[in-house]
Formats: C-alpha cells, sequence, structure tokens
C-alpha cells in the first residue's frame, strides 16, 4: 500500500461530508471535553512554525474522541487590531480585504492538514455579529464603574502610533514592532482590572493543571507586596509626600526622597522654585526617554533637586526631594523612601549625588564582604529605641508605632495597573461612548449596538485615530438630551476581543444574547487550552479578568476559564524563530505535495518534547516518511500471510508479540494522558512496527495475532496520522471513521512478559545479560549467573564476597 496525497483529499471529503467533528449544545450519555487552540491572527498565510499548536491540539481532540468523550474542538480568527492592520499597510491593501482573504487561506491551510474542526462555530473578531457584544462587554464594565477615562501617564509606541498596556511593553520596546517606547500624558481609556488582583492571584493555587512557569510570571506579574505608606511632611508647605515601602525597617536609614517625573505634586514643589524652568526642562527630558532604557539595572541613573525638604516622621530630620530617571510610573504612590546604604539604586544615586547614606541594618556575622548597599536582613542599628532588633521583628514594631502616631498604615499593594484598552488606530472595536457637551459621558444605548467601525480610504497611523476624520461618523445625537454630541474615535485593543472569545463558541449564531448561560454552563471551563508561552500575561491574564468578573455578575457558573493549560514550544530553523524577513521559513505546500499532510503531523509530533523548542530538520521529515511507508508494509503483509496449521498452543513469539501490542497501548495511553508525550508515543509505536515485522520474518504466528497487531498500529496512530489511519481501518473491514472506533485497552494479562533479560555486573561493571524466567527464585537467578561462560572466565579461582540481586534487574557479583 502506497500512501498518496489522493488518501488525504479522499478522508478529507468524508470528514466534512459526515461533519464527524460537530456536535450539537449537549449530549449527556457522554462526558464533554472542550479542546481549544489559541486562534491566530489572521495577519498571513501559516507556516510549519504554526502548524505545532494546530496538530497538538487536533491531536488531542481525536485521541478523547476515540476514548468516548464529547469533543467540542472550535476555531475563529482574532482579526482585529494591530498585527492585520500593520500588513495591510505593508501591502497597500484594505485591512478588512486582507483579513478575509487571509482568513480564506488559513481555512484552506488548516483543513488540508487534517485538522478537523467545528467550522460552524467559526467566529470572527472583525465581523459586526461578534464585536457587538465586545461593545457590550465594555459597557458592562462601564455600568459598574470597570471601564474608565483618565489622563495618566501612559506607553506610546511612536511606530504604531497608538498607546499601548503596559502588558505590551517589554523591555521597554513594542512587543509588537520592537520600537522604543516612551511615555506621554493622554486622557486614555481604561479597565479596572487592579479590582481584581488579589483573586487573580490567590486563584492561581485553583489552577493545578497549568505549568507551574507562567503561573509564576501571572504572580510576578501582580506583585503583591506587604508594607507601609509613609506620610512625610514637607518644610514650609501644608501637604506632605506619601510613600509606599516594604522596608519600613530601614526608615531612619531615609536621607532623600525621589519622585517620578509625573508626580502630581511636582508643579506645586516648584512653583516658586528659582529653577523651574531647568526643573521644567529635566522632567521633559524623563518623559521622552525611551523605558528601555529604564529596563536594565546599568542604566544611568540622573536626577535634580527640587528644592524642597521632607521631613522624616520617625526621627524629625531635614531630607531633600528629588526628582529622579530611576523611579517607574504606576508602581506605588511614584514617590520613593531612598536608603542609599540598604538599596543598590539608590546607593549608585547617592555616590553620584554626594547624599548622605547612613547603614541602620548590620548584616549577620560570616556575612561575604561587599560594596555598596546591604538589601539583606540583619540587626537594626542607628535606629533609635528600635536598635538591636531583628529586622523582620523591627518591621512589625515599627509600622504598629507609625499607626499608633498617624505617621503611616499598613498597606497592601500591587505592582499590577490598570489595563489601558484604548488605541488611536483604525482596525478595533469602536468604543461605545458619546461626549455630549451638556450631559458629558453618555454609553452607547444597548440597543443602538453595534457602533458599526466605518469604510474609511485612508488608516495610515498619525497618532490620532482615522475615525476622528470622518463626521458622519463623529457627529451623533445624544441620546440623553437630544443635543449635538461626538462618538468616541478611539478603537479598543484587540486582547479585549480575545478575553471573552471562547464563550462565543458556544453560541456563535445568537443574536439576542453573548452567549446562553446555561450551555456556556455545561460546556466550560474549557477542559484543555494549548498555546504559547508569550501569552502567560496578556491574553491568558486577561481573559481570567473578564471571566471572574462575569462570574461575578452572576453571567457564568465557573470562575475560572481554562482547567488545563498546555503552552507548546517553537519550531525552529537554523537556531532562530521562523520568520520571512530571517529567510528561514518552511512552508507547508511542498510537503503536502510530496510526503502528504500525514508525514507532516507525524515528524511535528515527533521532533521532540511538545512543550519544548524544536528545530526542523528535513532528515526528519523523510524518516517519518519512511516509517509510515514501513507500517503500511504491514497491511500488504497481512493481506498475504498464510501461515501453516498451527499445534493450538501459544508460541513463545506469538505471547512476545502479544505482550509487545498491549504493552504498547498501555505505555502509549500513558503518554497521551500525562503532558501530552507524543514524541514517545510515536517512538513506542515505532517498536510494535519493528517488532511485528521481525516476528513475521523470522517465525510463524497466527493471522489473528498479525491482524490485532497490525490494527493496533493505526488505532494508536489515528490522532497522529488520521488519513493513513482512516484507510487501512477500510481495508481491515471497518465500515466507519475510525475516530468512531474505541481506543484499544491493554488486557493485564498480555502485560506480564515470561522472560525477561537481566544486567550481571561483576564488582559494579555489566559482564554480561542474561535472559531469566520472571518467576525464577533468587538462587536460581544466581546459579544461572554463575553458569555463563563470560562470568565463569571472569570470576576464575575468586569467590564472591557476596551477589546482590535487584528484582528482574540486575545481579551483581562482589568479588
Amino acid at each position: 500500500m502506497q500512501y498518496t496525497k489522493d488518501i488525504d483529499v479522499k478522508w478529507q471529503k468524508y470528514w466534512q461530508e459526515n461533519r464527524l467533528f460537530n456536535v450539537g449544545i449537549k449530549q449527556r450519555s457522554k462526558p464533554k471535553y472542550y479542546c481549544l487552540v489559541m486562534f491566530p491572527y489572521p495577519s498571513s498565510e501559516l507556516h510549519v512554525g504554526h502548524a505545532r499548536n494546530y496538530i497538538i491540539g487536533d491531536a488531542v481532540a481525536r485521541y478523547k474522541k476515540m476514548c468516548g468523550f464529547y469533543v467540542l474542538n472550535p476555531m475563529g480568527w482574532d482579526a482585529f487590531g494591530l498585527p492585520a492592520e500593520n500588513q495591510a499597510i505593508k501591502h497597500k491593501i484594505h485591512p478588512r480585504d486582507w483579513t478575509l482573504k487571509n482568513i480564506k487561506r488559513i481555512t484552506q491551510q488548516l483543513k488540508s492538514w487534517g485538522i478537523g474542526y467545528d467550522w460552524d462555530r467559526e467566529v470572527t473578531t472583525c465581523l459586526p455579529d461578534y464585536y457587538k457584544w465586545t461593545q457590550w462587554l465594555f459597557l458592562k464594565l462601564y455600568e459598574k464603574g470597570l471601564a474608565y477615562r483618565k489622563e495618566a501617564p501612559v506607553n506610546w509606541c511612536d511606530s504604531c502610533k497608538t498607546v499601548l498596556a503596559n502588558e505590551q511593553v517589554i523591555e521597554g520596546r513594542c512587543e509588537r514592532c520592537n520600537f522604543e517606547v516612551i511615555q506621554k500624558n493622554l486622557r486614555q481609556w481604561f479597565f479596572k482590572i487592579t479590582d481584581y488582583a488579589s483573586k487573580l492571584l490567590d486563584d492561581l493555587d485553583l489552577l493545578e493543571d497549568w505549568p507551574q512557569r507562567v503561573k509564576t510570571m501571572q504572580d510576578n506579574w501582580i506583585g503583591r507586596s506587604y508594607g507601609v505608606n509613609i506620610h512625610f511632611p514637607l518644610e514650609g508647605l501644608d501637604f506632605g509626600l506619601d510613600c509606599f515601602t516594604t522596608r519600613v525597617d530601614t526608615i531612619f536609614g531615609a536621607t532623600f526622597i525621589a519622585l517620578n517625573w509625573a508626580h502630581p505634586k511636582i508643579p506645586a514643589l516648584i512653583s516658586d522654585s528659582p529653577d523651574k524652568d531647568k526643573i521644567h526642562g529635566f522632567v521633559k527630558e524623563l518623559e521622552s526617554q525611551p523605558l528601555s532604557t529604564r529596563s536594565v539595572d546599568n542604566f544611568e541613573k540622573k536626577g535634580i533637586f527640587s528644592g524642597r525638604y521632607a521631613i522624616n516622621p520617625m526621627n524629625g530630620k531635614k531630607i531633600p526631594v528629588w526628582i529622579a530617571n530611576y523611579i517607574l510610573t504606576g508602581y506605588g504612590t511614584g514617590a520613593i523612601m531612598c536608603v542609599p546604604a540598604h538599596d543598590s539604586r539608590d546607593y549608585e544615586f547617592a555616590k553620584k549625588y554626594d547624599l548622605e547614606i547612613i547603614e541602620v541594618i548590620k548584616k549577620p556575622k560570616n556575612s561575604p564582604d561587599s560594596e555598596g548597599a546591604w538589601e539583606g536582613d540583619g540587626f537594626l542599628v542607628n535606629s533609635s529605641d528600635f536598635d538591636n532588633l531583628p529586622c523582620e521583628d523591627a518591621k512589625e514594631e515599627i509600622a504598629s508605632y507609625m499607626e499608633a502616631n498617624d505617621i503611616g498604615k499598613r498597606e497592601v499593594n500591587f505592582k499590577l495597573r490598570d489595563w489601558l484598552v484604548s488605541r488611536q488606530r483604525y482596525w478595533g472595536a469602536p468604543i461605545p461612548i458619546i461626549y455630549c457637551p451638556d450631559c458629558g459621558e453618555v454609553p452607547v444605548p444597548w440597543q443602538d449596538l453595534p457602533v458599526l467601525l466605518p469604510e474609511v480610504q485612508e488608516f495610515l497611523p498619525t497618532g490620532q485615530s482615522p475615525l476622528t476624520y470622518i463626521k458622519d461618523f463623529i457627529r451623533v445625537k445624544c441620546p440623553k438630551c437630544s443635543s449635538e454630541a461626538k462618538r468616541e474615535t478611539d478603537t479598543m485593543d484587540t486582547f479585549v476581543d480575545s478575553s471573552w472569545y471562547f464563550l462565543r463558541y458556544i453560541s456563535p449564531k445568537s443574536q439576542d444574547l453573548a452567549f446562553l448561560q446555561e450551555d456556556v454552563d455545561y460546556w466550560l471551563p474549557v477542559d484543555q487550552y494549548i498555546g504559547g508561552v508569550e501569552h502567560a500575561i496578556l491574553h491568558l491574564m486577561y481573559s481570567r479578568f473578564i471571566n471572574k468578573f462575569l462570574h461575578h455578575e452572576k453571567l457564568i457558573s465557573f470562575s475560572e476559564p481554562f482547567k488545563r493549560l498546555f503552552t507548546q514550544g517553537m519550531i525552529v530553523k537554523d537556531g532562530a524563530k521562523m520568520s520571512k524577513s530571517k529567510g528561514n521559513v518552511v512552508a507547508p505546500d511542498y510537503i503536502l505535495d510530496k510526503y502528504g499532510a500525514d508525514t507532516m503531523r507525524l515528524y511535528i509530533l515527533f521532533m521532540g518534547p511538545p512543550q519544548k523548542d524544536a528545530e526542523w530538520q528535513d532528515e526528519g521529515l523523510q524518516g517519518c516518511w519512511r516509517f509510515l511507508h514501513r507500517a503500511l508494509r504491514l497491511v500488504d503483509m497481512l493481506k498475504s500471510y498464510e501461515p501453516p496449521k498451527g499445534s493450538g498452543e501459544m508460541s513463545k513469539p506469538e505471547r512476545e508479540l502479544l505482550n509487545k501490542i498491549h504493552s504498547t497501548i498501555h505505555s502509549v495511553t500513558k503518554d497521551l494522558e500525562g503532558n501530552f508525550q507524543f514524541n514517545t508515543a510515536i517512538s513506542r509505536i515505532m517498536e510494535l512496527v519493528n517488532q511485528t515485522h521481525k516476528t513475521v520474518n523470522e517465525d510463524t504466528i497466527a493471522k489473528d495475532i498479525l491482524h490485532q497487531a497490525v490494527e493496533t498500529v493505526f488505532l494508536l496512530l489515528a490522532p497522529f496520522t488520521p488519513h493513513v489511519s482512516e484507510e487501512v481501518n477500510q481495508i481491515l473491514g471497518g465500515t466507519s471513521s475510525v475516530l468512531q472506533r474505541p481506543w484499544p485497552k491493554a488486557i493485564g494479562k498480555y502485560l506480564v512478559s515470561e522472560e525477561v533479560e537481566i544486567a550481571v555486573l561483576i564488582n559494579g561493571k555489566v559482564r554480561d545479560k542474561l535472559m531469566i524466567k520472571t518467576d525464577w527464585s533468587q538462587k536460581e537467578v544466581e546459579e544461572k549467573a554463575l553458569s555463563q561462560e563470560k562470568i565463569k572466565q571472569a570470576v576464575s579461582s575468586s569467590q564472591p564476597k557476596k551477589i546482590i540481586y535487584i528484582d528482574k534487574k540486575i545481579v551483581n557479583i562482589v568479588l
């Protein structure tokens, strides 16, 4: 039997005509299984680097289907946002045309790879029937005070000409174009994700089947810290500065305060300063400073003295107030109590500007000698009544003293900032807000949704939304008073679209509701979510937030959207991520034409542990093609096999092959039920194919046992190589799809081997191998080992001092 592309076409047509992957709403007779891969940006066609995600998801869905689950495996398109818009600009085509063209092409690619989706549930985030409900979600958040507009320092990408959420800035650069990000004061829309910070953090403990790496990344990003908010009075002014610190034990070592450039009290601080212009110039310089320069520890610290002094409330000492470039926006109060003796950044700054350094923590004895700041624990010195206290005790006692004397208050702080969702770009869902000169902000009435994204001819990024120039879009009557009003012209971040898509798959055609709660509560949470670890903070955290909001509003019954998460590694070429700019993209079309879809699927699953990166090599692809044909030769062998009539008793080769069949079933099932170790599962099937060939070539076995071996090979391969497995299933007499066959079960009596090979060691070194019966006693094993010719020669005239036997594994003869 020869594997050709015709087999792929035949079975893809069969699956589509028989709607094999389409499911209704409920099937109470079977357990449900919602398998979901992260939907793609349709910004360009797919290459083999993308394929791993979808092939893994398809293999899981097919396996679970054969295990008797009622499997939902849908697909859709994350179609709004910068990826599609930037590509459209590059190719001088409208984003809608570019996006829909790519959706058509990627759909064809996925089908040609044999990926089985319920296409009736397809969702496309850039179409009005979807983004109507994204706007509905915005209004629900707005109704509860969780969507709001304010002026704040925001991240600005001058290449994409739009603001970015904190999560979209990677080491100070835009996550889409890698351009340096600066900060600007702008009036923007935010979602109040910080209201859910504790819940998002605490509920990570519920996610037992998530990779620890992802949970740690979210934990660090949310960044809960316990400390004290201390009030520092300002000399000569009727207001003060609040500083949050986790190291209140170092308060007596605070020798200056440093403010972020955007601190709201800077104008009042410097209003009568003779150096006001100079300070304004410095602040302006910091405002335009790329974030990337502040994301490394060794960047040059700069500052300017404000001309004002604060009072340390614990000792009454005057300390200068500076404005510094290393104090980040968006964490704490934007004002830092600086202790140069015990913070390396403060130490560097103090040395540069000749500021006082006071040691207040005595490092423990035997601590390594080092210059600079001591940032560890120890005992307090130069700290008045708190001297000699260990740091942890001092934190509690000083905090209690501050609260009792109205100096400070214990607080819990988070690094997490509110989610900035407005974008100054065209290709996104319009924000459903109207501005009325009399009524102020007015939400678009529910019945007027969707606010349609208008057609534009000019959508190049300018720093202002292209919708600003469309009068027919902007001009609108106020829903409250009917006065002339204006629409919001910013669009929403694409991560808003993807924060709830897994719910829309359940009710994709519903015109009256975003989703039907009864059906969503049946299918959700997602049983298995599959995608890249690069979404650990962005998409995954945003989806958890939106899910928790909907749960709080009693619109769904589950608090977490994804029960189990698998993050696959990348396929790389020449040691680098595949990209057209690097010239290392492997296009799948030639593989399908030359080797068939199942060869590509098999190689992608076999090339290494799926959670790790793997290097693409054409030789490996050819090896998988040869294996498939070696397996298919067993089918030809079975058809023509006519063994002589046996004695009726099962022979040793038959018992060994049955043992191999059932141990392979057992091991492959274990690999798939574990952490998706497809590579080892396929390796075990290869071993079964090899042993079956060897047995038939060297011995005579019953035809029904050979039939069982061949049938098992292709049942086990069915999730990985579905086209070939369907063809073999039909040849062997199957009248329905191989996916409607039950997953094979290992029979216990065939898992026990009658014989096993053990190693024979002398003084810990392997000298021989020995086949033993599994029911032999230790004495029988020892006698057999000592009678082996190699062992007799090695022992010679020496007498064994002792013999160590590890059951069915090794015999170690100690001379």
